[in-house]
């Protein structure tokens, strides 16, 4: 659809970020009172998506978005809201059938919407292009380990039918040894993997942090089951639930949310915006070469006076989680540096982004050392365009961090430009930093 410029609004830099992060569930002050779990139902229905990571050095990514939207929280209530159990709940003996009506009535479920995400169960029809494609896609790239398992495959939906949800931990099979690639994981690991990416088995409520695999009809509600959804109108609906979920965007902004192609995406965005649902705008500073980088407007999306927040994010934050947004938005150049040898770090192994006010203005690498009830701040580093309250703000964060962890002791280590200010501020002495 061609645009004029002269018919289109035109935010600035300071708008944008204001739109977007109402859109994301930042406007207003913080919570005084501990939200229940309607409030974090609430909340993942407007993100769509919580993004799951095996990383625990802090806290595991999907509890992280509803604090800092909403302050501390019981996470046992977004575990409820998952169906997860802890590691001590039991299982279902051999020779147990699972017939009936589904095994749980949790609102979440898992699937790849982003990367690997918790998302509404009502949402789950959406994604089964998705299920197609990857079946597409691993029959190509791993085709001699498919089709060597093609009696595997066959085996495990037998023994899932047989004994219902099940962890890989649990399958009793020769097969079932570490070994190789995928992270070092067994036959039946990576089959089953296989299985869950392609729908032919779905996600059932974790025990622990370990997924469990199930038949569809063992864990899903019925009202989700059989329904067939066009492969336009699904992300069609993707891109607008994207567009709401970000506020103001551009085409790859909106094609990232749900990880979606870049055509499919434009061509939604041509019917949402002849809808009225989409209005180009034109931001300052978003360029594309010499000219204005196209960008859309939610018709619902507001723009409050002022957003005034502080607040740790997760590295998968939808904030932050599409770099090139993040620096286009908050000019902030993030990459997470896990990966990354030691010697070569420049922040950290796992710094988190800080919001400050309305932009992303400094990021922290936090170690929650849980034996010795201790929150280690391990880096502490402020961008260019920090307000000069910078410091006491980051402190009362963390200390709000600490205790939700239930953490009783914050150490930082000079190791960043900010980690004076804050030791100060939080009136402890600044630990050396052990490789220093």
């Amino acid at each position: 659809m061609a645009r004029s410029a002269t018919s289109m609004q035109t935010l600035t830099a300071s708008q944008a970020r204001r739109i977007a992060l109402r859109a994301k569930g930042f406007a207003g002050p913080a919570r005084s009172t501990e939200p229940s779990r309607r409030t974090l139902a609430a909340e993942v229905e407007r993100l769509r998506v919580l993004q799951i990571d095996s990383v625990n050095v802090w806290e595991r990514s999907h509890y992280m978005p509803l604090f800092s939207r909403l302050g501390p929280y019981d996470r046992s209530r977004l575990d409820a809201l998952t169906g997860a159990r802890s590691t001590s709940a039991g299982t279902g003996a051999r020779g147990t059938v699972r017939k009936g009506p589904a095994l749980t009535e949790a609102p979440l479920t898992e699937y790849w919407a982003h990367e690997a995400t918790f998302l509404p169960v009502d949402d789950l029809p959406l994604f089964a292009f998705r299920k197609r494609e990857m079946l597409t896609r691993l029959d190509t790239r791993h085709a001699e380990f498919f089709r060597d398992t093609e009696r595997l495959r066959t085996w495990l939906l037998a023994e899932l039918a047989e004994r219902g949800p099940l962890r890989a931990s649990e399958i009793e099979h020769d097969e079932n040894r570490r070994s190789g690639p995928w992270w070092g994981w067994s036959a039946v690991k990576r089959t089953l993997e296989y299985l869950f990416l392609t729908g032919q088995v779905v996600a059932a409520p974790r025990i622990g942090f370990e997924r469990r695999y199930a038949l569809a009809e063992q864990v899903l509600p019925a009202r989700v089951l059989g329904i067939e959804v066009d492969d336009d109108d699904a992300r069609r609906e993707l891109v607008r639930r994207a567009a709401i979920a970000l506020g103001v965007a551009t085409a790859s902004d909106l094609a990232d949310y749900f990880r979606l192609p870049v055509t499919a995406t434009k061509r939604a965005i041509d019917e949402l915006e002849a809808s009225g649902e989409l209005e180009p705008v034109i931001v300052d500073g978003w360029m594309r070469g010499s000219g204005s980088l196209p960008a859309w407007r939610h018709r619902d999306a507001t723009l409050p006076r002022r957003i005034d927040r502080t607040a740790l994010l997760t590295p998968f934050d939808p904030v932050v989680w599409f770099r090139e947004r993040a620096l286009r938005m908050h000019d902030f150049h993030y990459r997470i540096e896990i990966y990354t040898p030691a010697p070569k770090r420049r922040f950290g192994y796992y710094s988190l982004p800080v919001l400050i006010g309305d932009r992303v203005s400094a990021r922290v690498d936090l170690k929650n050392d849980r034996r010795r009830g201790v929150l280690r701040v391990q880096s502490a580093w402020l961008e260019r365009h920090a307000p000069s309250d910078a410091p006491p703000r980051v402190a009362e964060a963390l200390r709000e961090a600490a205790e939700w962890q239930g953490l009783g002791v914050l150490e930082v280590q000079s190791w960043g430009d900010l980690a004076p200010a804050l030791a100060a501020e939080l009136g402890v002495r600044l630990e050396p930093r052990p490789d220093a």
